[in-house]
């Protein structure tokens, strides 16, 4: 099939904006209702848009009728609290989807990539209409914490570390990747989390904000990599050995070495 995307995601998948820099009050954030919905971590998400308008964050697939993700409709008892996030959401100018305020708790390097996880933006995306992509406004300032990129889930030589400063700004496919946070915060990471449909709108949008598809990936130490590999797999083992203790076929194993 072929859809509309954006040039500036072509080579790297990814692009790092320039920061927000206006002060945002905590209140647009802390005071939203959430609901529990699982994510990379222990996670719960405050919906600004949804499928109907409703405070559920379910793909619109599973809805009737059913539809991909965009035309979100906006959460007037949410946007109402939020309107500073609320712009920054539509401030793109593209179409819209789910719109979500994620809270993250802190976890670890090894439970941000057991958690890593590819998105289905474009489940029932009609040829020929925009690509969907996400954007991330990060809210707090998580100065040690990273959003983790992989193209491949098992290779770590494939792996993307970008931080998280307050107002960190990226526009990603997360179809293309597997992607996950590691928060390294003693108190929760709150961030601003927008499906965007690509087209002209987001890539002059994306210009203007001087994306940049080469941002520094930062080093972490090779012995760390190596044990959050090993856990990886450790997990993924004890997960398919319970499910199929209860007659589930689960994931096939997948070699270590």
């Amino acid at each position: 099939m072929s859809f509309i995307t954006s040039p500036a995601l072509a080579e790297t998948g990814y692009v790092v904006l320039a920061p927000h820099t206006s002060p945002i009050d905590p209140a647009e954030w802390l005071d939203l209702d959430y609901v529990g919905w699982r994510s990379s971590g222990v996670t719960r998400f405050a919906p600004l848009a949804s499928y109907a308008g409703d405070i559920e964050c379910n793909g619109f697939w599973n809805h009737t009728p059913p539809r991909t993700d965009k035309d979100g409709v906006w959460i007037a008892s949410q946007t109402e609290k939020a309107p500073t996030l609320t712009r920054l959401a539509q401030e793109p100018g593209a179409n819209v989807g789910r719109c979500r305020v994620i809270e993250l708790q802190p976890n670890t390097y090894a439970d941000a990539i057991y958690n890593l996880h590819q998105d289905d933006n474009n489940r029932l995306n009609e040829d020929g209409t925009g690509w969907v992509v996400r954007s991330f406004v990060n809210l707090t300032d998580d100065t040690e914490s990273l959003l983790i990129l992989r193209e491949d889930r098992f290779d770590p030589a494939t792996e993307l570390r970008l931080a998280l400063h307050a107002g960190t700004r990226m526009v990603v496919d997360t179809q293309r990747f597997w992607h996950a946070v590691w928060h390294r915060g003693a108190t929760p990471r709150y961030s601003l989390i927008t499906s965007l449909t690509s087209g002209p709108e987001l890539d002059a949008y994306i210009s203007a904000q001087h994306g940049d598809p080469h941002a520094e990936s930062l080093t972490l130490d090779p012995a760390l990599v190596e044990e959050a590999q090993v856990e990886l797999h450790r997990r993924i083992e004890e997960r398919r050995r319970a499910f199929e203790a209860q007659g589930i076929v689960m994931e096939p194993p997948v070699e270590l070495y």
